[in-house]
């Protein structure tokens, strides 16, 4: 879930969540402190009428007790006068928050709470202004807030009498406390419950793989490249977890590729050293065996300085093939890429090494399956240092036998495909994968008649690799090895040079 989403959500978790929460909890109370109130007081009503206008239920709870003064009043008033029958009245009305007042003409007789009836007996009306259809009685708005209900009738001396029933309206029913008191509590607890389900969820959709990539950043600070972590990419810092996982991966890989080129460049001076030091001491052998007059004869000092002569030469080889391997390894290579005639261009080759190669008792065999007018685009210089890398390489191996090399060219539609085979040794199957590797030789023995530096195939591979194409190998042992590559057509009216650094 994208960010943006997530924000939304918990912008719609915070507001309808608590509505929702709280409009149950609110529900839930009511009825209960409902059946709580009919229970307590036997008074039925509608549930919110209930909570919502306690009055009603303050009228409510005296309403037994007025019908039956009102019933005393219309058919035996003399009761009134009778002080135990007043008791036994205004004793029901104290568990009902309300108390009983008696007045003959202006003059109280009776007053079920003496503290605060002269406080309230000014808002009591007259004989005979009382509305008798007010059943829930009249709401007296003073200090001391209370809720009045009157008869009026006659005593026996025909003096007129009212008694009242008074209601407290400052002490509330319990239950309605408790409801609002549940209600708070009920509100704190959605509010505290709404911010802990977003706390969690904040936790673990945004702060827990923030606290992965921070463990990851730390571990990759001690160097621990293998601590893997795993986001979602479909949201941002998921997005975020996957691209530091492959920043890892990366960074992995080029440290394992620096050691990798560390290790080849050790095996590479160790190599060098080693082509170096077997020139180097021929030299300065045959040149303290004339220094010394070991060679004292003209012949003998002839043959001496030639050998000095071909073994300096063999050095000079061996530093120029390490200058240009530097040159196309570092992508520091020029290039001028030409419209070449196959044809025309591998014939000039196969002139060329017919005569090194015959020296040699190597037979080459040319089969070119092309058109005639077929040109590809290439380096003809690099193309030749190509051909020379891998024939020089099939010789090295051909040994003693009679050599036969094979050159076999064939269209490939956009591309056209070169293979040059021997009849050498061949490449064990474990060391064929390797052979295009810098600085891999497959003989391991290094013995002085295939000497070298392993880089001519690891040359050839990158010069191929710049002309667009692909190089690979097929070997078997005591029969033989195919080096192919392709090169790239020209197309149609293309005819021009082009230099390119690479």
């Amino acid at each position: 879930m994208k960010l943006k989403s997530r924000l939304l959500t918990a912008f719609l978790i915070m507001t309808a969540l608590p509505i929702f929460l709280i409009t149950i909890a609110v529900g839930t109370i009511a009825r209960y402190q409902a059946n709580s109130i009919e229970q307590t007081y036997d008074v039925k009503s509608d549930t919110i009428k209930l909570i919502s206008n306690p009055l009603q239920i303050l009228s409510r709870l005296t309403r037994g007790v007025y019908n039956e003064i009102v019933i005393t009043a219309i058919q035996s008033p003399e009761k009134f006068e009778d002080e135990t029958y007043i008791e036994y009245l205004n004793n029901e009305l104290k568990g009902k928050y309300s108390y009983l007042v008696l007045r003959k003409g202006d003059k109280y007789i009776y007053n079920g709470d003496k503290e605060n009836l002269d406080n309230i007996k000014s808002y009591f009306p007259k004989y005979g202004e009382y509305t008798t259809d007010m059943e829930g009685g009249i709401y007296i708005d003073s200090k001391n807030p209370f809720l009045l209900k009157q008869q009026d009738f006659h005593f026996t001396d025909k003096t007129e009498g009212s008694i009242f029933v008074v209601t407290d309206v400052n002490t509330l029913v319990p239950q309605i406390k408790s409801s609002a008191i549940q209600m708070a509590c009920s509100l704190v607890f959605v509010v505290i419950l709404t911010a802990g389900v977003l706390i969690i969820w904040i936790y673990r959709s945004i702060l827990r793989p923030l606290n992965t990539l921070h463990a990851a950043t730390d571990a990759m600070k001690e160097g621990n490249l293998d601590y893997s972590i795993e986001g979602d990419p479909e949201d941002e810092i998921g997005q975020l977890c996957v691209d530091f996982e492959e920043m890892r991966i990366r960074l992995k890989e080029l440290i394992e590729v620096r050691h990798k080129y560390e290790e080849e460049t050790k095996e590479l001076i160790s190599n060098i050293s080693h082509d170096l030091k077997t020139p180097i001491t021929a030299i300065k052998g045959y040149a303290e065996g004339i220094i010394d007059g070991v060679a004292d004869t003209a012949e003998k000092r002839t043959k001496y300085i030639k050998t000095i002569y071909t073994k300096a030469n063999d050095m000079s080889v061996l530093v120029d093939e390490l200058s240009f391997y530097s040159k196309i390894d570092f992508n520091a290579m020029p290039y001028t890429f030409t419209s070449i005639n196959l044809h025309d261009y591998f014939s000039d080759c196969i002139d060329e090494l017919t005569l090194d190669l015959e020296v040699k008792n190597i037979e080459i065999v040319y089969n070119n399956e092309t058109d005639a007018g077929l040109k590809v685009s290439a380096d003809a210089e690099q193309l030749k240092r190509v051909i020379n890398n891998i024939i020089g390489n099939s010789v090295k191996y051909i040994g003693n036998r009679k050599g036969l090399i094979k050159i076999q060219i064939e269209d490939m539609n956009e591309y056209v495909k070169i293979s040059i085979k021997d009849n050498g040794q061949g490449i064990p199957s474990k060391d064929l994968p390797f052979i295009f590797d810098r600085f891999y030789r497959a003989d391991a023995s290094r013995n002085s008649t295939k000497g070298g530096t392993g880089l001519g195939l690891a040359i050839a591979k990158k010069i191929i690799q710049d002309h667009t194409g692909t190089i690979w190998a097929d070997s078997e042992e005591g029969k033989g090895t195919t080096i192919h590559f392709t090169l790239k057509k020209c197309k149609e009216g293309t005819d021009h040079e082009q230099n390119i650094n690479y």
